[in-house]
């Protein structure tokens, strides 16, 4: 939470069962990241590079979050 990862290489990290509340992602390499387990985050695929990058189903709002939709399930 709260954690500051502006350009950052976080090339192949994995945030297994991370809480990223309030996390920062910007001009960040998240090449191949896993966040399938990670929960709260919000990145901006247009300020970040993510190319094959994981998320799960249930968190690509996190994704979207500055388009301030609403997905339901």
């Amino acid at each position: 939470k709260n954690v500051d990862f502006m350009e950052s290489d976080l090339t192949k990290a994995v945030f297994s069962n991370c809480d990223l509340f309030n996390a920062n992602f910007f001009k960040t390499k998240l090449i191949e990241a896993n966040f399938s387990t990670a929960i709260n985050y919000s990145i901006d695929p247009e300020m970040n590079s993510i190319k094959k990058a994981r998320f799960s189903l249930l968190g690509i709002g996190g994704l979207l979050h500055k388009y301030d939709i609403k997905i339901e399930r």
